[in-house]
């Protein structure tokens, strides 16, 4: 069974939007943090958001479809993923908070349970994880941001931005469209050393206040094998 947070990180994608911090200027936003401050605001003003990640990966070595669901409760810190696509992971479920990762494996119906710092440390681009999705405050000192350029899609304006982790052994950089229709965000990538592009993502059906519920977030099958880490 492969690791969802394995390298190059599909599952970090999801709060690349939150990890952006100072940039260039641009006319509608002055600066990647006035961005940042935006996307923040939204968010918090959110009592739950959903979202679908689709596209293609690298996922050792193999070009793969991926496909998941994203929800989240921003002020609980707390996120799930469900996996649709690859095969590998299909049905598997991620279930993140500030505390530990919870991730349910199909195949073997085992949970496996990691604290987040140890989950951090192994995962890739500098320990950028999606278990942070929401506290974006927490991520402003991990990243250098710039700004790479502007256009404008239905009349409004989507920014492109480009973050590289700061103290990490690593090249690679995310790179994220943030919209000012809703200051969400539109596209994900992950590029390696050399500007190979390693994960290309879409974020397709954004809604918020759906009603989720935390007991539904976390919601695991109570007869799965339970190993901790």
């Amino acid at each position: 069974m492969k690791r969802i947070l394995s390298r190059p990180g599909l599952a970090h994608l999801t709060l690349v939007a939150a990890a952006l911090s100072v940039g260039a200027s641009t006319a509608g936003a002055q600066t990647a943090q006035d961005i940042l401050n935006r996307v923040d605001a939204a968010q918090k003003a959110a009592r739950d958001v959903t979202f679908r990640l689709s596209g293609s990966a690298t996922l050792e070595s193999s070009p793969q479809k991926i496909d998941l669901t994203v929800k989240s409760i921003p002020a609980q810190g707390l996120a799930r993923l469900q996996f649709a696509a690859p095969d590998a992971l299909a049905d598997n479920v991620v279930v993140a908070d500030r505390n530990e990762v919870r991730q349910y494996l199909f195949l073997t119906n085992q949970i496996t349970v990691t604290p987040v710092k140890k989950a951090a440390d192994s995962a890739g681009f500098g320990g950028l994880d999606f278990t942070r999705l929401s506290n974006a405050a927490t991520l402003l000192s991990q990243y250098d941001v710039k700004l790479l350029g502007t256009s404008t899609v239905a009349g409004k304006k989507v920014y492109q931005l480009e973050a590289t982790p700061k103290n990490a052994n690593t090249t690679d950089k995310a790179r994220v469209w943030i919209t000012e229709a809703g200051w969400r965000p539109t596209r994900l990538q992950l590029v390696s050393s050399g500007n190979k592009v390693m994960a290309d993502l879409n974020v397709t059906n954004y809604k918020v206040n759906s009603g989720l519920t935390v007991s539904g977030l976390r919601m695991l099958p109570k007869d799965a094998q339970v190993i901790r880490q």
